[in-house]
């Protein structure tokens, strides 16, 4: 395996998350992961992909989503231009009294082996995602 970069940039709509989700498919399929672990990447990404929507890119501004499939796992970071986010004030959500915030970083923290959150009141917000082949 070479050191392919996939990248695309999407409008920030909703409507168009589906199109990361496809992409982490096809990609995910092309490192080696079984059916299972494709369908915990396209969550993931789908999860990373409507935080991108809702919080972080401006209705007129797009985001984008890069894939790098290596031998033993894949990597996706997906980039907004919102105000940044701090995970230091990031609270687990209470799963027996959901309120709605914070859930998405909490599936995709579950779904995925590393994840890391760089934000950046100039430069926006990177969710870095990567998951290992077993």
């Amino acid at each position: 395996m070479n050191n392919d970069v996939i990248k695309i940039k999407l409008p920030s709509k909703p409507e168009y998350v589906s199109i990361a989700r496809l992409t982490a498919s096809v990609v995910s399929n092309s490192v080696g992961f079984d059916i299972e672990e494709i369908d915990d990447i396209k969550v993931a990404v789908g999860e990373a992909c409507n935080n991108a929507v809702l919080h972080g890119s401006k209705e007129a501004c797009d985001y984008e989503v890069e894939f790098m499939p290596l031998e033993d796992r894949i990597e996706i970071h997906v980039r907004d231009q919102g105000i940044g986010f701090d995970e230091e004030k990031y609270e687990e959500p209470d799963l027996d009294n959901l309120k709605g915030n914070g859930l998405g970083i909490y599936i995709i923290k579950s779904l995925m082996d590393e994840v890391e959150i760089i934000g950046s009141d100039q430069a926006g917000t990177v969710l870095k995602l990567i998951k290992y082949r077993e």
